[in-house]
């Protein structure tokens, strides 16, 4: 995700090589609200992923399937989305889904105050009202495309200071309303942030209610793996819960088709669609 919602430059500026964890369980053992619904089968990939601004046309994407990427993300919304999406449609999901293809939404929200990423900040007075509004507006954005329910929404997090503690409250309320809501329209919550700061904050987090079941790490060591690399304690998120983002701004071309992506490894939820 090197320039998807903000500049290269200041995407590498904000990288660091620090830790983050959060629960074990295929992203709901330790969910309270989820405790007491009766969820469709979790549908797991494991394998290389890629994610890229804008959705690629289906051109493309049907070349590139086959190759070395089975799952792609797609940003369904956010007010901090960083491109424009003319290829993103319901039928684009339903033609590579029997293709072949798998897809890992992600929503670009309200980002910390305290950090570089997005227009739209995150702001303590109002931050659970808008963790729950935009969590409703992510499951919308989910089901226009497709996409169904039991489905993860990965919640993307850019780099900030969390040892600025009012900020770091206000970013934890608003990823606790914004799970809390996902749960209760019956999708899976899923985060992508930094393993120095936006999922370091997630992980050491004291009270760890409603905080997401699924993490995706920037860690930026070229290292196809969710777990030679994994700095936590080995039984977190365990059960298909992790997603490892290893390489950004690689240009590659594949089919006759060339695009910019985002290396992940993958072993997690992707979206159920079809």
């Amino acid at each position: 995700m090197s320039n998807h919602r903000q500049s290269r430059k200041r995407r590498y500026i904000t990288w660091g090589v620090a830790g983050a964890a959060v629960v074990a369980g295929g992203g709901i053992a330790a969910q309270t609200s989820m405790a007491a619904t009766v969820w469709p089968a979790q549908k797991t990939y494991t394998g290389r992923a890629f994610d890229t601004c804008a959705a690629p046309s289906l051109a493309a994407m049907k070349a590139w399937h086959g190759g070395l990427y089975g799952a792609a993300a797609v940003y369904i919304g956010g007010k901090n989305r960083g491109c424009s999406q003319p290829n993103l449609t319901v039928s684009w999901v339903k033609s590579l889904t029997t293709v072949g293809w798998k897809f890992i939404p992600l929503y670009v929200g309200s980002q910390p105050s305290c950090g570089s990423g997005g227009s739209v900040k995150i702001s303590a007075s109002t931050a659970a009202a808008v963790g729950k509004s935009e969590a409703d507006d992510a499951v919308t954005k989910a089901k226009a495309l497709g996409i169904k329910a039991g489905s993860p929404i990965y919640l993307d997090m850019e780099s900030y200071d969390i040892t600025n503690t009012a900020c770091n409250n206000a970013v934890l309320t608003y990823v606790r309303a914004f799970d809390k809501e996902l749960h209760a329209k019956i999708y899976r919550s899923g985060y992508y942030g930094f393993s120095s700061s936006s999922a370091k904050a997630i992980a050491t987090a004291t009270n760890k209610t409603d905080l997401p079941g699924n993490l995706w790490y920037a860690l930026w060591d070229k290292t196809n793996t969710t777990t030679s690399d994994w700095p936590w304690g080995s039984t977190q998120f365990t059960n298909h819960s992790r997603a490892h983002q290893y390489m950004v701004n690689s240009k590659e071309t594949r089919g006759g088709y060339t695009i910019t992506v985002d290396r992940d490894a993958w072993d997690a939820p992707v979206a159920i669609t079809g």
